[in-house]
């Protein structure tokens, strides 16, 4: 086990802090196959993904859940969240779109709608496709997609960008579909907890104080935690306790990291401050969690 879950750009390149307008495809075969198609628990810190599969199957890690999943099927795997895969050796195959969200948001607010719908609906990663034209059609945007990345021609770029939003979009369909069979409650992500989620991912590990991202967002506290109860239910502390329960489970879980590094790394006072923080949450200490989880 890794001493810290790892970090990449993508699977086994080191991490491109700058990364931006990025857009990447390639066959699930020819990274997976390099690594006895295990691909290991990891994340990446500006990357979405979408996984088309469409022959064979295997187990995906997300987060903290295992989920099997078998083809024709679409996962979706939003940025910093931690997964892995395990795929059904010589047989799974499709392919893997990588890119920045905001090379998805350079053509119309459409695809911006796109992005946000994906990320709500990523709650649940897996997504069978039923349509067997609609595989066609997503297997074919892809297959274009690589071609435009292989020759490098004359306005790729922007062929690129149409691609992945064409993919985006239709993969938002099935899954908009999946919800409205009632797995899934289907409403547009409200912008102002969209914008707190992405200050939250940004800077959890040192600012736990509500007014840090309230000043951030331009408005007061009270109007913040109003705001964001009224949109989700809970409020907005909550949102940044459950983002830094969220990592320390991660930690936990997929390292063989130390507890008081664990306690460090999220600026917590000291290893005792942060198992009270951690017990009064989940009921359990770090340790307990941690040996229930087999780490």
């Amino acid at each position: 086990m890794a001493s810290t879950l790892p970090l990449f750009h993508l699977y086994g390149d080191p991490p491109d802090d700058p990364t931006f307008d990025f857009i990447h495809v390639e066959t699930i075969s020819s990274r997976s196959s390099m690594h006895d198609w295990i691909i290991r628990a990891h994340r990446h810190r500006n990357l979405f993904q979408i996984l088309l599969i469409e022959r064979g199957g295997g187990e995906l890690t997300f987060d903290l859940a295992k989920v099997p999943f078998i083809a024709p099927a679409a996962i979706l795997v939003p940025a910093a969240i931690a997964h892995g895969f395990r795929f059904e050796p010589n047989v799974t195959d499709g392919w893997v779109v990588s890119f920045t969200e905001d090379a998805a948001g350079m053509l119309t607010d459409r695809a911006g709608e796109a992005m946000a719908r994906l990320r709500s609906l990523a709650v649940q990663p897996v997504i069978p496709i039923g349509d067997a034209a609609e595989l066609a059609r997503l297997s074919a945007l892809c297959n274009e997609m690589s071609e435009e990345h292989g020759l490098a021609r004359e306005g790729y770029r922007l062929a690129m960008r149409g691609l992945l939003v064409l993919i985006a979009v239709g993969v938002a369909r099935l899954a908009a579909s999946r919800a409205r069979s009632g797995s899934v409650t289907l409403y547009p992500a409200d912008a102002m907890v969209a914008q707190l989620r992405a200050l939250v991912d940004a800077f959890f590990r040192k600012e736990r104080h509500l007014g840090f991202y309230a000043g951030k967002l331009g408005m007061t506290a009270d109007r913040l935690n109003d705001h964001v109860k009224r949109s989700t239910g809970v409020t907005a502390g909550h949102l940044i306790r459950q983002r830094v329960l969220t990592e320390a489970k991660r930690q936990l879980v997929f390292t063989a990291q130390p507890i008081h590094d664990i306690a460090e790394a999220l600026a917590f006072a000291d290893p005792s401050h942060f198992a009270r923080f951690f017990r009064k949450q989940t009921g359990t200490t770090p340790h307990g969690f941690r040996d229930r989880r087999g780490g």
